[in-house]
Protein backbone atom coordinates (compact mmCIF):
# COMPACT_ATOMS: atom_id res chain seq x y z
CA UNK A 1 0.00 0.00 0.00
CA UNK A 2 1.40 3.76 -1.11
CA UNK A 3 2.70 5.71 1.85
CA UNK A 4 3.11 8.94 -0.12
CA UNK A 5 0.12 10.84 -1.18
CA UNK A 6 1.45 10.84 -4.66
CA UNK A 7 1.70 7.74 -4.54
CA UNK A 8 -1.90 6.99 -3.72
CA UNK A 9 -3.15 9.23 -5.97
CA UNK A 10 -1.40 7.31 -8.81
CA UNK A 11 -3.04 4.39 -7.50
CA UNK A 12 -6.85 5.58 -7.90
CA UNK A 13 -5.50 7.29 -11.59
CA UNK A 14 -3.94 4.24 -12.83
CA UNK A 15 -7.04 2.31 -11.77
CA UNK A 16 -9.72 4.46 -13.37
CA UNK A 17 -7.54 4.57 -16.52
CA UNK A 18 -7.58 1.06 -16.42
CA UNK A 19 -10.86 0.53 -16.68
CA UNK A 20 -11.74 3.49 -18.81
CA UNK A 21 -9.24 1.63 -20.87
CA UNK A 22 -10.57 -2.13 -20.89
CA UNK A 23 -14.03 -0.56 -21.30
CA UNK A 24 -12.57 0.73 -24.79
CA UNK A 25 -10.72 -2.26 -25.84
CA UNK A 26 -13.28 -4.20 -25.26
CA UNK A 27 -15.44 -2.10 -27.07
CA UNK A 28 -12.71 -2.35 -30.59
CA UNK A 29 -12.81 -6.21 -30.16
CA UNK A 30 -16.72 -6.38 -29.70
CA UNK A 31 -16.72 -4.65 -33.07
CA UNK A 32 -14.39 -6.45 -35.07
CA UNK A 33 -16.30 -9.53 -34.53
CA UNK A 34 -19.49 -8.69 -35.37
CA UNK A 35 -18.10 -7.37 -38.62
CA UNK A 36 -16.43 -10.72 -38.91
CA UNK A 37 -19.91 -12.42 -38.19
CA UNK A 38 -21.26 -10.84 -40.99
CA UNK A 39 -19.04 -11.48 -43.11
CA UNK A 40 -18.89 -15.32 -42.31
CA UNK A 41 -22.86 -14.85 -43.42
CA UNK A 42 -22.39 -13.07 -46.32
CA UNK A 43 -23.91 -10.41 -45.44
CA UNK A 44 -22.70 -7.64 -47.56
CA UNK A 45 -24.91 -4.96 -46.51
CA UNK A 46 -24.66 -5.60 -42.76
CA UNK A 47 -20.62 -5.89 -43.36
CA UNK A 48 -20.36 -2.86 -44.83
CA UNK A 49 -22.50 -0.95 -42.30
CA UNK A 50 -20.42 -3.45 -39.25
CA UNK A 51 -17.37 -1.98 -40.92
CA UNK A 52 -17.83 1.51 -40.79
CA UNK A 53 -18.73 0.64 -37.17
CA UNK A 54 -15.76 -0.75 -36.09
CA UNK A 55 -13.49 1.45 -38.32
CA UNK A 56 -15.33 4.46 -36.38
CA UNK A 57 -14.89 2.83 -32.99
CA UNK A 58 -10.93 2.09 -33.70
CA UNK A 59 -10.95 5.71 -34.58
CA UNK A 60 -12.06 7.18 -31.36
CA UNK A 61 -9.92 4.84 -29.18
CA UNK A 62 -6.86 5.97 -31.08
CA UNK A 63 -8.12 9.48 -30.76
CA UNK A 64 -8.33 8.78 -26.58
CA UNK A 65 -4.97 6.87 -26.32
CA UNK A 66 -6.04 3.48 -25.36
CA UNK A 67 -4.75 2.25 -28.99
CA UNK A 68 -2.18 3.10 -31.14
CA UNK A 69 -2.25 4.75 -34.46
CA UNK A 70 -0.63 1.83 -36.09
CA UNK A 71 -2.20 -1.02 -34.22
CA UNK A 72 -5.49 0.61 -35.30
CA UNK A 73 -4.27 1.00 -38.82
CA UNK A 74 -3.50 -2.62 -38.75
CA UNK A 75 -6.59 -3.65 -37.75
CA UNK A 76 -8.43 -1.45 -40.29
CA UNK A 77 -6.41 -2.96 -43.09
CA UNK A 78 -7.43 -6.44 -41.68
CA UNK A 79 -10.95 -5.83 -41.46
CA UNK A 80 -11.00 -4.39 -45.20
CA UNK A 81 -9.29 -7.30 -46.54
CA UNK A 82 -11.58 -9.79 -44.92
CA UNK A 83 -14.79 -7.22 -46.15
CA UNK A 84 -13.15 -7.04 -49.87
CA UNK A 85 -12.92 -11.09 -49.96
CA UNK A 86 -16.45 -11.01 -49.32
CA UNK A 87 -17.44 -9.55 -52.60
CA UNK A 88 -14.87 -11.15 -54.51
Amino acid sequence: MPNKKSAKKRVLVSERNRIYNRFWKSRCKNAVKKLLDAVEQKDSELAAKKLNEAQSILDKAVVKGVVHRNTAARRKALMSARFKSLSA
